[in-house]
């Protein structure tokens, strides 16, 4: 009776380790593509925030 059980229990484990398969789909889907679209922007935008930065700490400094 207990080989019984073990040998069920191995069956049960088997078919649940071989639900998947290696079959190759036939269904292929090609990646899509997305091309966003960027605002035109000036070469002065990157320096802004820091210039504002540095007036901010010599604005503090000069308060002390």
């Amino acid at each position: 009776m207990k080989k019984l059980a073990l040998a069920a229990a191995f069956a049960g484990a088997a078919t649940t380790a071989m639900a998947g398969s290696y079959a190759k789909d036939d269904v292929v889907m090609e990646p899509v593509v997305v091309v966003e679209e960027t605002a035109a922007s000036s070469s002065s935008a990157g320096i802004l925030i820091p210039l504002l930065l540095i007036v901010v700490i010599a604005a503090a400094a000069a308060n002390d």
